[in-house]
Parts: C-alpha cells; sequence; structure tokens
C-alpha cells in the first residue's frame, strides 16, 4: 500500500482520478448514512420512551443500520442488485429509475455522489495526496453527511460531531491544520459562542433560536481549524444564511417565522475554512 500511495503522491493527476472514483464510492455510503441515521436515533427515541413508561416493548421488525437491511427500492421494495448500486452510473443506465417498477430514483442520489466526489478532489489537490489530505477528505465527507441530515431533519448527531471533534483535536496533537493549543481554544469557543447566543436569544425572546447540534458542529470546526478561524466562519456562514433566507423568502419557498438549519451554513463555512482560510484572512488583511 505504501509504494501506491508514494506513486499517487508523485502524481497528482492519478492521484485526482483515484479519489474522485474512491469518494464515488464513499457518497454512495453516504447516502446511506444520511438516511439511516436519523431512522436509526427515532427508533432508539421511541424504544427509550417506552422503556421510560413501562411500555410493552414493540415487535421486532428486523435490524436496521447502516449495513442491514439491504438497499430497496421504497415504492416496490425491490432488492437492489449491485449492479444497479454503482455510483452515477447505474442511475445513467437505468435512466433514472428502478429496474423493477420502474418509478424514478431521486436525482439527489447521484448529485450527492457526484459532489462527494468533486469535494474531495478539491480537498485533496490543495493538501496533496498525504495525510493532511486524506484528513481534509475525511472531513469533507463528515460535513456532507451531517448537511443533508440537517436539511431533511433539523438535526445534527452526536455520532458523527463529537467525533468529529475528537478527531480535529486528535490530529491537531501534530500541528496538521493549528496548534494543539488553538484547536482546544477553538472547540472551546466555538461550543461557548453558539451557547451564549442561544441563551441570549431564549431570554429575550423566550424562543430557541437554534440547536445544541450547532454549538457542538462548531466546535469541532474550531478543533480542526483552530480559534483563529472561528470568527471567519461565524461571518461566512452568517452571510450565507442570511442571503438564502432572503432569497427563498423572496421566490416564496419559505415563511420568515420558520426556522432554517444553520448546520449547512457552518459545514460550508467550516470546509472553506480548513482550505483557505489564511489566504482569505491575509487577503483581508491586505485590504485594511
Amino acid at each position: 500500500m505504501t509504494p501506491l500511495i508514494n506513486w499517487l503522491s508523485s502524481e497528482p493527476l492519478y492521484a485526482a482520478i483515484f479519489t474522485f472514483v474512491f469518494s464515488l464510492l464513499v457518497g454512495s455510503f453516504l447516502n446511506v448514512v444520511i438516511y439511516r441515521i436519523p431512522v436509526m436515533m427515532e427508533r432508539e427515541w421511541q424504544e427509550s420512551i417506552r422503556e421510560a413508561s413501562d411500555e410493552e416493548p414493540e415487535q421486532k421488525t428486523g435490524t436496521f443500520n447502516l449495513s442491514k437491511p439491504d438497499s430497496t427500492c421504497p415504492y416496490c421494495q425491490h432488492k437492489i442488485r449491485w449492479y444497479e448500486n454503482i455510483p452515477v452510473v447505474s442511475y445513467m443506465v437505468l435512466g433514472g429509475k428502478c429496474s423493477s417498477c420502474k418509478n424514478h430514483i431521486p436525482l439527489r442520489y447521484p448529485l450527492i455522489e457526484l459532489l462527494t466526489a468533486a469535494l474531495s478532489v478539491i480537498a485533496m489537490h490543495q493538501f496533496g495526496f498525504n495525510a493532511y489530505g486524506l484528513a481534509a477528505v475525511l472531513f469533507t465527507w463528515c460535513l456532507i453527511s451531517l448537511t443533508f441530515i440537517d436539511v431533511d431533519h433539523q438535526l445534527l448527531p452526536d455520532r458523527i460531531t463529537l467525533p468529529l471533534l475528537w478527531l480535529g483535536l486528535l490530529i491537531n496533537t501534530q500541528n496538521s491544520f493549528a496548534s494543539l493549543e488553538a484547536a482546544v481554544w477553538g472547540a472551546t469557543l466555538g461550543y461557548l459562542s453558539l451557547w451564549s447566543v442561544y441563551w441570549a436569544f431564549k431570554l429575550l425572546t423566550g424562543k430557541e433560536g437554534m440547536g445544541y447540534g450547532d454549538f457542538k458542529l462548531l466546535a469541532a470546526l474550531g478543533a480542526w481549524c483552530g480559534a483563529a478561524a472561528l470568527p471567519l466562519i461565524i461571518l461566512l456562514s452568517s452571510v450565507a444564511g442570511v442571503i438564502l433566507a432572503v432569497m427563498l423568502m423572496l421566490f416564496k419557498r419559505h415563511e420568515a417565522q420558520n426556522p432554517l438549519p444553520f448546520g449547512p451554513y457552518l459545514a460550508i463555512a467550516g470546509w472553506v475554512a480548513l482550505l483557505w482560510g489564511d489566504q482569505i484572512t491575509a487577503a483581508y488583511l491586505l485590504m485594511l
């Protein structure tokens, strides 16, 4: 394996092709993660409620996790065969339809696969085919999962945000993207900054402006990027959030009183900050 890594490190084009193809496969798995983790959490919550209220346990419906049951068509329950599950290619060959019932397969699935592959190549290109690049790609995969789960359910699962936070601290013990001290302060200040905004908003309005998952996600981004990147992340995510909210309201796709998930904007801003934060900050300082 090491000779392959060494060779790919010296061949940027082949490294990009390898990263793209492998990340397409990962993107297919991320589609599973995005759909199944919220369902798994819902089942766990329902089971906890039943146990707390001494209700009879629900009849077992079979194993449900990231590997079981096998993927099926949501319309006809046709079991998807391996050659029907090749990222992007199978979608194109099948014409975007189930091979059994001919119902349309959502375009979102191949788009997430392509997005995962494209962003992974960009991250790998930025840092090179090395430990830093591999870490940045893993960071990218986690943020894609969190983004789409939050879009679908307004939920940022601890089972992704917390490992992402600890992984950021662990990686920065080697001063990979920030010093360990900066990473610890980034995690601490990232959490406390949104926690403070949450409580200030709640005390003033009596309403909850965001969820605890947002605090944990910003803490994870601080652990990866360091405390110095937090102002940039907060600024970019806030600007992106305001712009999208205004656009949605202009096109009558969103009511002002309805909440919008903040996690996707944090994820986008954190990804940009990890890859280009130093350059953006330097460019800003030159403008002053």
